[in-house]
Parts: C-alpha cells; structure tokens; sequence
C-alpha cells in the first residue's frame, strides 16, 4: 500500500511539474506558422549590447546583439531599431537549429526576448513599462551615478554566521561569490521595475565613498522607501556584469527585504 501511494505521489509531481514547464513556455510559443523550432531553452539573464545587423518578418524584429564577449541572435515583437544602437532586451526563451520559413533561414541559436527593456535616444513615448533609459543609467554599474554617502547613518550589524556590514561585503565579495549573505542598513535610494526587478542601494555607515564600498546595490521583488531600516537575505555576485560598461565589485541578488 505504503509503495503504491509513493508512485501515485511521484507521477502526480511529474505531472505538475510537466504542466509548470509548458504553461511557461507557452508564453513564447510563436504566433506565426511559419516558424518552427526543434528545441527550446529558458534564457534568464537580459542581453545587453549593440545592433550589428537586423530585419523584420513575421511580425519579428530579428536582432545580431554584439556584446564584448559573442555576437547571438535575439529576436523580439516587431520593433525599430537602427545599426549601432545599444539596447537592452528583457530575457527569454532560447531557440536551438530555428528554422523560420519567412526568412528561408536557419539559426543555430536564437532567443525569443519579451521585449526592449531601454532603447537609447528614445522618445519618451517610446519607453519600456520597465523604465526609461535615464532611470537604467541611474542604477547599472559603473555608468550610473551612485548616491551620496548619507551622513549619520549607523546599523547595527545582522546576526548570524552569514551576516556582514557592507563594507565587508565588498572586501570578501571573492569568497562570498554566489553565497547567502544577510545585511541590515538603511535603503538610500529605489529605482523600480527594471529588468522585472526593483534596484536598492542599501548603506549601514561603514566603508567611504572614496573607496566605493559604502554603497551596495540589490535586486529584490520587494519594494521598500527610501528611509527604511530594513534587513536583506539575498545572494552575493561577485564583478557581476551586464555588458556595455555595466559592472558591479559587489551585488547582491534575489534580496528578500524586511523591516
């Protein structure tokens, strides 16, 4: 009996599970006949780079992305784009041997992206529901402009075995890379809803701003004020980048904020 109920419990999570992965890879299904595909991945991160070639068909702008490291195909809902211009495309689904009958041609690689996240020199009618262009350069890396050092600012450090200041972040951010980390300051600045993601620049009174390891940024699905004493559980990344000069000593990702 004990045996039978544990394959009744395990194909019914098969079967869940089956049904997450196509409901979301549903969202990418191809409204155009025409294309046609023999495999399919997740792409999580945004794509980040310059146009070195595009064309449209099928309701698809198709984009040759050149970053500092490959050039990759990403193609979004029909959309216009010039030579040159740096842009910012939301994550999708990646496409393994597409053949898209349109265009009689066949990509080994190509990403099906929800869409522009920034489009530079846009108009401001023309902006991504994520933000515009000026709020990404306020908050990515080397190009933003980081806040101030806020004066009288003094957290108490986070218990626990994973708990650092943030200037502690910054020195053992090698060995904390891609570990769990806890962090109590205060939120000096909030950039919302971009790349699906809200932006914190947190501050706890230690390190300077000469050094730049006062400051860390964190990406959390939670959205506190400006103000707010709070503490972080999230994910260390150490020089983490996202192409065209947007690059981080120290982020910390999948923050999970609470007063």
């Amino acid at each position: 009996m004990i045996k039978h109920v544990a394959i009744l419990s395990f194909i019914l999570m098969l079967a869940a599970a089956i049904s997450v992965n196509c409901a979301y890879a549903s969202q990418y299904s191809l409204s155009n006949e025409d294309e046609q595909t023999s495999s399919q991945v997740l792409a999580q991160e945004p794509h980040v780079g310059k146009v070195a070639e595009t064309m449209n068909s099928g309701g698809y702008t198709y984009i040759l992305l050149q970053t500092k490291t490959k050039m990759s195909w990403v193609a979004i809902a029909e959309t216009k784009v010039e030579l040159g211009q740096e842009v910012v495309l939301a994550p999708g689904m990646e496409m393994i041997d597409f053949h898209s009958k349109s265009l009689d041609r066949t990509f080994d690689s190509i990403i099906f992206s929800e869409g522009m996240i920034t489009q530079e020199g846009a108009d401001a009618g023309q902006g991504s529901a994520h933000g515009s262009a000026g709020a990404q350069e306020e908050t990515l890396g080397s190009k933003g402009a980081k806040p101030a050092a806020k004066e009288n600012i003094k957290s108490e450090k986070a218990t626990g075995e994973n708990a650092y200041t943030v200037a502690e972040l910054f020195e053992k951010r090698k060995e904390l890379d891609n570990k769990d980390i806890v962090l109590k300051g205060e939120v000096v600045k909030v950039t919302a809803r971009i790349m699906n993601k809200n932006w914190l620049h947190i501050q706890d009174g230690t390190g300077s701003a000469q050094n730049g390891n006062n400051d860390i940024v964190v990406t959390t699905m939670d959205l506190p004020s400006v103000g707010d004493n709070v503490t972080v559980k999230g994910v260390l990344f150490s020089d983490k980048d996202f192409g065209s000069g947007y690059r981080y000593d120290a982020i910390v990702e999948f923050g999970q904020v609470s007063e």
